[in-house]
């Protein structure tokens, strides 16, 4: 059974065909494949369950063996992979009900129309004894961006607590973010379902976003993360666009004697 492993800024994904596995995917075989330790290793698995030309379809797993609503790095990997075996430079790829529209830039950049953003007003909640305000954004899954400094041990500290508070019933992915300007921001991730990540494109979108609404920003906002940067634009309606790379790193097939 072959996967590729590609990154996304650090952030990493196995890929896979449906078609190809051995195996249908469950959270207990996506748990130990992203092991670090026992599997193969890395932050969630790109699972295209169909690919047509220029379209494909793709459920993307979280390394806990959840199912991410959107990624913004997962999807951008879908994107370059079909690019590549398709030949086409503007490809579609569906995640669940919300489908991306990517357009292959120079090198290993890749441009995708997100959507719509929705950005609320900001919140209080009380977390272990301390009152945290955040905005609430949807980028087709939830988020929650704290204005802070985004040193790694608040990260670490306020990611998982504010990830399953009980305002979130369904979890959320958390952000810590600093403005450095008026088109600048700089941002710790802690994503729900896998934890603290070097880069996630659609927290990018969701800082970016709430920075735009709330004026903290204008568009468009370079996003400054640990893996390093992407860039957001938005039109008036705040429909977003998401530049960044994506690269293959290599080509495995797994041994028949990993227990799955």
């Amino acid at each position: 059974m072959q996967f590729s492993k590609w990154h996304g800024l650090g952030n990493d994904y196995l890929l896979v065909e449906r078609a190809e596995l051995a195996f249908p995917l469950t959270p207990e075989r996506v748990q130990r494949l992203c092991d670090y330790h026992f599997g193969v290793g890395s932050d969630g698995i790109v699972e295209v369950t169909s690919a047509n030309r220029d379209r494909a379809e793709v459920v993307i797993w979280n390394p806990d063996g959840s199912t991410a609503q959107l990624s913004g790095n997962g999807t951008r990997i879908a994107a370059r992979w079909l690019a590549r075996r398709s030949g086409a430079e503007t490809v579609r790829i569906s995640v669940g009900p919300r489908e991306v529209v990517a357009s292959m830039r120079g090198g290993k950049q890749v441009e995708m129309e997100m959507g719509a953003v929705e950005v609320g007003e900001p919140e209080t909640i009380d977390v272990a004894g301390e009152i945290v305000e955040f905005v609430p954004v949807s980028v087709g899954n939830p988020h929650a961006v704290i204005r802070r400094e985004p040193h790694r041990d608040a990260v670490l500290r306020l990611g998982p607590l504010v990830e399953r508070h009980e305002r979130f019933p369904e979890r959320t992915n958390v952000q810590l973010v600093r403005v450095d300007g008026e088109h600048d921001v700089t941002v710790g991730v802690w994503e729900r379902g896998a934890g603290e990540t070097l880069s996630s494109g659609t927290s990018a979108v969701a800082v970016a976003g709430a920075a735009v609404r709330h004026g903290w920003c204008e568009s468009p906002v370079t996003v400054h993360l640990a893996g390093g940067d992407l860039v957001v634009s938005f039109d008036d309606a705040l429909n977003a666009r998401l530049g960044g790379p994506a690269e293959e790193i290599c080509r495995l097939e797994l041994s028949e004697e990993l227990d799955l």
